[in-house]
């Protein structure tokens, strides 16, 4: 045993949050002498993660909101619950760390009951890190959350929630069973592929390893191993069945994800592609919210046109290539879908700036628009709306929920809150802002598609789509970031950030320069003139044949700063 025992990814240790969701089979003797068998997920609670919440519920029948008594209810706890609440589960509330000196278990108990609409009179008070109250928790569970509905004698149905490529056995299924029973030696069929594998283990997974079992049976969680090689062929959200005894219904399975944030990942050494997309392959494997398709850059070569999330969750799978599979990435800058319709009718829905069409081509431009509520103390109202109105808010509604907590509705646009919005809103709080957002629907904006030129070409994997109000701030920081960046060269670089073709912003590299003139002691003034005028042609016809290598370290500070500076 140790500390953060289902949270084992490194990254997860590192930052105290919860990225993947660890399914885990405990047993625990109640009070009324019964032995009872409790099927666990523990779930992200960050908004990037929040698919990953969704599949997890619709695999269970309740839900434990876990709420801390001295923040209160958060904008994630209130998102999560709703999500449980149309999934139909029995919520029950714990009020968690009562062992804080600034715990006020009353107070967030009311805010429970007034924000969520959950009795939290009887939720216990627990303290998870010092132990206090835990069996409440679990009689808790016994007494509110139904048992599955067994169906054993059915033909076999089981959900695919999860799933991980392990390279000694192959591909590892997580599934539920919802009816009938499995067992090594059965041929399984996944539905939706309709590839049929033979099961060679089976078995449930306890807190830190996983236990081999005869059998799974209807209501019980656990794992299948079946010599699956190819990563494709286990879908999560799939249903399995016997391949003798077929079911004739699939399960419902999981509605799917659309991505909100995209950009590009490359390989920072172009041998490496095959195994960046191999690495990719088994992350999404592993997270179904992650999407991506091959693309290619005159800059940066080949490489992958990634959708995740949000921001978060984008720093993580980089994180995870970087540190899981050993490789060096550069990463252009996030964007979001924009929705453009062109003069002849056709509408176009946009991810890439390199796709972006020309100006005379461009009837309107939409962006997405996200409903976000901030959850904090009132004190911090001015700073947060200060900060909303920077980014393009559009107010709804500000809402007290007691005198000292408030929750501010704002429409933002969706390219504004995927940078640093949150990290922002977090340092202007003193942590203690919370914040939550869905995307409902698309807005006409004036945007426009900034390029970057070095040397009259155009770098594709600087190019952005930007709002045309901060085009020419974010145009003068690239160019002034690649100023210093780039080494000179025997002539004048020109570093140009354009919209369409009007420059809005430029830098120059100046060149070496030899002193030609230093031979030249005395005698007429046309000799030295002469031979300045003969350097000036050569440095010319230089300018004109020469090109400009950009390191590839050099995209990477670029895009970081960029974002890092983007307030």
């Amino acid at each position: 045993m140790s500390d953060q025992i289902l949270d084992n990814m490194e990254i997860e240790r590192e930052r105290g949050i919860t990225i993947k969701s660890r399914a885990v089979t405990v047993f625990y003797n109640s009070d009324d002498g019964r032995k009872y068998t409790l099927n666990l997920v523990d779930t992200p609670g960050h908004v990037d993660f929040n698919y990953e919440v969704s599949r997890s519920l619709a695999a269970c029948e309740g839900a434990i909101l876990v709420v801390d008594a001295s923040q209160g209810v958060e904008a994630q706890t209130l998102a999560n619950c709703h999500l449980a609440i149309d999934a139909g589960l029995e919520i029950v509330p714990v009020i968690n760390k009562i062992d804080l000196p600034s715990a006020d278990p009353e107070r967030v108990a009311a805010e429970i009951e007034d924000i969520i609409g959950v009795s939290a009179l009887g939720a216990p008070r627990i303290s998870a890190k010092k132990g206090i109250n835990i069996k409440e928790v679990l009689e808790k569970i016994i007494e509110i959350i139904p048992q599955p509905k067994r169906k054993i004698d059915s033909a076999l149905r089981a959900l695919v929630f999860d799933s991980f490529y392990d390279p000694y056995v192959g591909v590892i299924v997580y599934v539920r069973i919802i009816d009938g029973i499995l067992k090594p030696g059965d041929k399984i069929r996944f539905m939706s592929t309709s590839t049929e594998f033979n099961v060679i283990e089976c078995g449930i997974m306890l807190p830190i390893r996983r236990q081999t079992t005869e059998n799974l049976k209807a209501g019980q969680v656990g794992y299948i191993i079946a010599s699956i090689k190819t990563i494709s062929e286990a879908c999560v959200g799939d249903t399995v069945t016997l391949a003798d005894n077929p079911s004739k219904t699939a399960l419902p399975g999981y509605r799917k994800i659309n991505p909100m944030v995209f950009c590009g990942i490359y390989p920072s050494d172009g041998s490496k592609y095959s195994l960046l997309k191999d690495a990719l392959e088994k992350l999404r494997l592993n997270d179904a919210a992650l999407t991506f398709e091959i693309e290619n850059s005159a800059a940066l070569g080949f490489g992958f046109r990634c959708g995740f999330l949000g921001l978060l969750h984008t720093e993580i799978i980089c994180e995870r290539l970087e540190r899981e599979y050993m490789l060096d990435l550069i990463v252009t800058a996030p964007g979001v879908v924009y929705e453009v319709k062109k003069i002849n009718g056709e509408t176009l829905f946009v991810d890439n700036p390199s796709n972006y069409p020309s100006d005379g081509q461009i009837e309107k431009v939409s962006e997405p628009i996200a409903n976000a509520h901030v959850y904090a103390p009132s004190e911090f109202v001015g700073c947060i709306m200060e900060l909303c109105q920077k980014r393009r808010g559009e107010l709804i509604e500000i809402k007290y929920i007691n005198p000292e907590r408030v929750d501010i509705n704002y429409k933002l646009p969706l390219n504004e809150i995927i940078y640093d919005f949150f990290d922002t809103l977090k340092s202007k709080t003193k942590g203690y802002a919370s914040f939550d957002y869905s995307v409902e629907n698309y807005k006409e904006s004036d945007l426009v598609k900034l390029d970057i030129m070095i040397a009259s070409e155009i770098i594709d994997a600087l190019s952005m789509i930007i709002h045309k109000s901060k085009a020419y701030t974010k145009g003068r920081k690239i160019t002034e970031k690649l100023k210093e960046k780039i080494s000179r060269q025997q002539f004048s670089v020109a570093i140009q950030a354009c919209i369409g073709g009007k420059i809005i912003a430029r830098e120059t590299v100046s060149p070496f320069r030899k002193d030609v003139t230093s031979k030249c002691y005395g005698g007429d003034i046309t000799r030295k003139r002469k031979l300045l005028e003969k350097q000036k042609e050569g440095k010319k016809r230089m300018r004109k044949f020469g090109s400009v290598e950009i390191p590839q370290d050099t995209f990477l500070s670029i895009l970081r700063s960029d974002l890092s500076d983007s307030n």
